[in-house]
């Protein structure tokens, strides 16, 4: 049997087909009804906005043959979504590895002073972490450091590294630090009073940290000289939040986890 057209309408009567096009972002086109002429600035699901040159906002379905575009009809679509781009660095600006699962975790350690270090270094370099298998720990205090090594017993399989505040020739740090001679323990620091100080002014929008006088807890202090609320924990995760990858840490901060991390898994720890 012949197969016959259902729309009977002979095709010299019929209205000639229309492009669509995607309702992309500065797209300028005319809407047919109302001859308002505009950019787009939105393409919700079944709508677009339009902006015209004087910056007045229509919104109109997205009807077939309901556009002009050059003086020609077309049939606006919204757009397709764009893939997600995957990241290529991780945020301590090594080589991403998609897909990465985490290793197993070493024997080896490292251990930071507090919370808000621990904080830190996962959020800058946690996928580092992960993939090489390294748990960070904390301690609350380094006063009983050589204590805590010799119970951690390190060996060649099982190194540890540890981060401490305020390490500068002469401190308090850096006498209980000289304390531990392990051979597989790896003692860094930086020379902050508080691990705040490692991230950038810049970064959390302020020209300098602060000097605090000496015998006032030094977070507090921050938060007075600052005019932020005398809340330490909030105050932190506002910093936190403005670190997004090694580019908001001090480069004092930066080579010494990096040295912890390259002790850790070193070959002969593996």
């Amino acid at each position: 049997m012949r197969a016959y057209d259902p729309d009977l309408t002979p095709s010299w009567k019929r209205p000639a087909p229309v492009p669509e096009v995607p309702a992309d972002p500065d797209l300028v086109v005319e809407e047919a009804g109302t001859g308002f002429c505009g950019a787009v600035v939105g393409c919700e699901a079944g709508t677009v906005t339009l902006e015209d040159r004087f910056g007045k906002h229509r919104v109109f379905p997205l009807t077939p043959r309901g556009f002009l575009l050059e003086g020609r009809p077309v049939t606006l679509v919204r757009p397709a979504a764009a893939a997600p781009v995957r990241p290529t660095r991780t945020a301590s600006g090594s080589v991403a590895v998609p897909g990465a699962r985490a290793r197993v975790a070493r024997a080896g350690r490292i251990y930071v002073e507090g919370r808000h270090d621990a904080e830190l270094v996962e959020r800058v370099w946690g996928d580092d972490l992960r993939v090489e298998g390294v748990v960070v720990e904390y301690l609350e205090g380094v006063d009983d450091l050589p204590a805590i090594v010799r119970e951690f017993g390190p060996g060649p399989d099982a190194r540890l590294g540890v981060l401490v505040d305020h390490l500068v020739p002469g401190s308090k740090e850096s006498r209980i630090a000289a304390r531990v001679t392990d051979a597989h323990t790896l003692v860094v620091g930086h020379p902050y009073i508080d691990i705040w100080e490692a991230v950038k002014p810049a970064s959390v929008g302020i020209p300098a940290w602060p000097s605090v006088p000496r015998g006032q807890d030094w977070k507090t202090g921050v938060c007075r000289a600052l005019g932020w609320p005398e809340n330490t924990g909030a105050a932190w995760q506002h910093i936190l939040s403005k670190v997004h990858s090694y580019k908001d840490l001090e480069p004092a901060l930066l080579g010494r986890v990096e040295e912890l991390i390259d002790h850790v898994t070193a070959p002969e720890a593996s």
